[in-house]
């Protein structure tokens, strides 16, 4: 068996150790990976999302389905054409290529898991003009 065709290594991620970072097309927005491929994770990673209160994230597309859980706060995502007020324990599935969009008008900070596929996601803002 040659290196890369090894199993996957079994892993626990304290969340102490996880690092967060600003996601450049939206102030207010952050990610950390809690796994990923560069864990060994073979087919998909996921990561947790803060929102600040006042944060938006503008609409945009992404080239992989993503599949959400929220965890905490109160915020309003818009997927097509429709807008929805998700709160701790919605969960939602936007499907690849689907414009959406966050928006926390809220006092609190708001918190989401987003489990997508490995490999290349391409994001694409979305002009209304």
């Amino acid at each position: 068996m040659s290196d890369t065709d090894t199993e996957p290594e079994p892993l626990v991620r304290r969340a102490a150790d996880v690092e967060y970072e600003a996601v450049d097309a939206a102030e207010g927005l952050r990610k950390g990976v809690l796994v990923s491929d560069a864990d060994g994770a073979p087919h998909f990673a996921i990561r947790r999302f803060t929102l600040a209160p006042g944060a938006e994230v503008p609409k945009h597309t992404n080239e992989v389905e993503h599949e959400q859980y929220v965890l905490a706060g109160e915020y309003t995502v818009g997927v097509g054409d429709e807008e929805f007020t998700v709160g701790a324990g919605d969960s939602l599935f936007i499907p690849a290529g689907t414009v959406h969009w966050y928006r926390n008008a809220g006092d609190e900070e708001g918190a989401f898991l987003c489990a997508v596929p490995n490999g290349d996601d391409t994001i694409e803002l979305v002009d209304d003009a």
